[in-house]
């Protein structure tokens, strides 16, 4: 059974040069889980930050079910801690307080144990020639692809 990816932040790879790459469980109550199998997820302005110790998912839109008691609804964009090795948090915390690096996510996904977890990256920003240069690059793979495509054997 092969993992079922429920969302992916485009932008973070065309914004960020992407170094490192961990696997993050997530915290989540029971209505989250159910918009997550949904599809009501939105990573696109989601960042980590290290409060107080712990790493947390920022900005990240998990919408809410009409099913859902309001009693027990958070806000959309509400904080979620993120799960990680006592180790792997050193290691991050030390690199994004020392190097100046980011922590971004890059996809939300259900893992062959049908948990939710979440592709976290720790990333350097990209200047803007950089930018250029990887839109270039794409441009030049999708003609180079189409063309193969079109070739008559």
């Amino acid at each position: 059974m092969a993992i079922k990816i429920i969302a992916r932040n485009k932008k973070a790879t065309y914004e960020y040069e992407i170094l490192e790459k961990y696997e993050a469980g997530i915290v989540l109550t029971g209505s989250e889980v159910k918009a997550l199998r949904l599809g009501r997820v939105n990573l696109n302005d989601a960042y980590c930050r290290f409060i107080k110790g712990e790493l947390w998912l920022l900005n990240a839109h998990i919408g809410q079910i009409e099913t859902t008691n309001r009693h027990f609804s958070r806000d959309d964009r509400a904080p979620r801690k993120l799960l990680l090795h006592k180790r792997q948090l050193h290691t991050l915390y030390g690199k994004v307080s020392r190097e100046g690096l980011t922590i971004v996510p890059l996809m939300l996904y259900f893992n062959e144990r049908n948990r939710a977890k979440v592709s976290i990256a720790l990333a350097k920003g990209k200047k803007l020639h950089d930018k250029r240069e990887t839109l270039k690059r794409r441009t030049m793979e999708r003609e180079a692809a189409q063309a193969m495509k079109n070739r008559d054997y």
